[in-house]
């Protein structure tokens, strides 16, 4: 099910704070891509100004709009020539993960934060809220749960996404090698898993179920550890 999908069930009020996640998770995932490859000696992305937290530069329309529609997207990719790292396997990893745990912080602080206005009483989930608790609620809910569905879906090992090229980097290179020769079919076979239903119901769908029960627990982690 694609977020457009529970919109148009009657939520078309929470399309704003879907937008403003998916900015805010988008431009801190890329800039973090950029940060790090020019840190470790690739300036590629710094010399076409990505090293910047503009969304405007990191916005890829297309990628939002599907990942609205049909519940999967993408950012403008950060070009990264890991030819100019020291260690290239070494930092090519760390550039590769740094994205998907940009959203993982992003998810851990959003839940601390959430919890916080849930015991302070700023945010009442089961209870009667006025506009502002309204909003709080629904745009903490959405931002942890889709920065949690953001970082486990980037660590699938198929390309484009980030888990492919962690796993490019880690294999040997012989298997590396042999990655490369198939990576066409692979993203083909990334599209299939994501355009058909069966298959996505065992392989995306469950990465929605796993981002809730995540928030769910670290809702809970730290409504316990500030005093709840």
């Amino acid at each position: 099910m694609g977020f457009l999908d529970q919109i148009l069930r009657g939520q078309f009020s929470e399309l704003p704070f879907y937008l403003l996640t998916l900015v805010i998770a988008f431009t801190l995932h890329e800039f973090s891509h950029a940060y790090f490859a020019n840190k470790f000696g690739d300036p590629t992305a710094k010399l076409l100004g990505r090293v910047t937290l503009n969304p405007a530069v990191h916005f890829d329309l297309l990628g939002i709009i599907l990942l609205l529609i049909a519940g999967f997207g993408w950012a403008r990719p950060v070009p990264v020539n890991r030819d100019n790292f020291r260690k290239p396997r070494v930092m090519g990893v760390i550039v590769s993960a740094a994205g998907p745990l940009s959203n993982l912080l992003l998810a851990v602080l959003g839940a601390a934060i959430y919890a916080a206005l849930i015991l302070y009483g700023v945010v009442t989930p089961f209870g009667p809220q006025d506009k502002l608790s309204l909003a709080l609620d629904t745009f903490f809910n959405l931002f942890v749960v889709m920065n949690f569905f953001l970082f486990l879906f980037n660590l699938i090992p198929l390309p484009p996404l980030d888990g492919y090229r962690i796993l490019e980097d880690v294999v040997p290179r012989r298997i590396s090698g042999k990655l490369q020769q198939f990576e066409q079919w692979s993203v083909l076979i990334f599209l299939i898993i994501l355009i058909v239903p069966v298959l996505r119901q065992y392989t995306i769908l469950p990465l929605y179920d796993a981002s809730y029960f995540l928030s769910k627990h670290f809702l809970t982690f730290f409504h316990t550890i500030l005093g709840g």
